[in-house]
């Protein structure tokens, strides 16, 4: 893939602020978290996205407006989407373990990141079941485990209050949901070099 021009849209820090901006602006349909997931997902399973497929599936998740902005070659939104890409496949094949999950910061309630976990582990199990069951269903026990886990996960109750405990309690989880992540992309992804969207 060809460098893309390094526009302050086309930037694209792995921090919520950055994607939730760009959804904003483009009237997306549904939570950026989401989409960083169903991507995720699909990296971990081993799948690697072509340009076109990757803009088809944002398109989709984003809404119906944003197809017809990407066919009339939108720069911005389409060097944001691929940075996007890169360096999510980037970070989940870091060798310091850097990947993070998208999701808002503590300035956020806790329900609201409660919402973002969701979305995002829900994003992931999606990613990972277009990708293929049947790898699913011939993975360790540990990855069925994960799997399990995530989907008890997704269906998290965000009424809850922004008690000191109950931070904690996230935090934990987020960080299992990173580790359990990279455990995935572990067991689906044998090649030490990160490959790129072409």
């Amino acid at each position: 893939m060809s460098t893309a021009s390094q526009t302050p849209s086309a930037a694209v820090p792995q921090d919520f602020e950055t994607w939730a901006d760009v959804f904003l602006r483009q009237g997306a349909v549904n939570h950026p978290s989401e989409l960083h997931g169903n991507l995720s997902g699909q990296l971990a399973l081993g799948a690697r996205l072509s340009n076109d497929a990757w803009l088809a599936l944002a398109a989709e998740h984003m809404g119906s407006e944003q197809v017809a902005a990407m066919q009339e070659e939108d720069a911005d939104l389409r060097d944001f989407l691929m940075n996007a890409y890169e360096q999510t496949l980037l970070a989940m094949n870091s060798p310091d373990m850097s990947f993070m999950p998208l999701l808002p910061d503590d300035e956020y309630g806790l329900s609201e990141r409660l919402v973002a976990l969701g979305a995002w582990v829900r994003g992931f199990l999606e990613g990972m079941a277009l990708v293929g069951s049947r790898q699913l269903g011939e993975s360790s026990p540990e990855i069925r485990e994960i799997i399990r886990d995530f989907v008890a996960i997704s269906q998290v109750d965000a009424d809850e209050d922004d008690a000191e405990e109950d931070e904690l309690q996230l935090a934990e989880v987020i960080e299992f949901v990173r580790v359990g992540v990279l455990t995935v992309f572990t067991e689906f992804n044998t090649a030490p070099a990160a490959e790129t969207l072409h």
